[in-house]
């Protein structure tokens, strides 16, 4: 049985603090997660984060705000620091 592994974490993204919400998915050896995050008005964006062959989390969705896209590194980290806690 899998555990539900759930943290969220305030990360700067475009011009302001946001809180993104992650959440693992039992999919087999290779974990993924399942973000969350409010726009600007409300509306939450949905998302995954994989793990590329290169180690790095990358964010795998057809269309993201830019401000996601540009906070792909700091998401990569706030699940790397809870890997490791």
């Amino acid at each position: 049985m899998s555990s539900n592994i759930y943290f969220s974490r305030i990360i700067k993204a475009g011009d302001r603090q946001r809180e993104f919400n992650f959440r693992r998915l039992p999919s087999g050896s290779d974990a993924r997660y399942e973000v969350d995050v409010p726009d600007d008005r409300g509306n939450r964006v949905y998302f995954h984060m994989y793990r590329s062959a290169e180690g790095l989390w990358k964010a795998d969705a057809p269309q993201l705000p830019e401000w996601v896209v540009d906070a792909e590194k700091r998401l990569d980290g706030a699940i790397r620091e809870h890997m490791d806690a």
